[in-house]
């Protein structure tokens, strides 16, 4: 039993290896000259750069109601 649990266990490796060699790979200077582009075309819309209004932002403090 233990041998045809071994032979399907390799044949999921051999698989997965087989996915992983065909996925197409880029080179690191072009995939961080992507995303530094990405970055810079999105800036405007990012709220750590940019800041939220106080009336937007969900993270605001809560106004503290006390009653006298």
């Amino acid at each position: 039993m233990s041998g045809s649990s071994n032979v399907a266990a390799m044949k999921k490796v051999v698989q997965q290896l087989r996915l992983e060699a065909s996925v197409t790979r880029v080179k690191v200077s072009q995939a961080a000259a992507d995303l530094k582009q990405f970055c810079l075309q999105n800036a405007q819309h990012d709220p750590l750069l940019t800041g939220l209004s106080s009336s937007t932002n969900p993270f605001r403090p809560q106004k503290v109601c006390s009653f006298l």
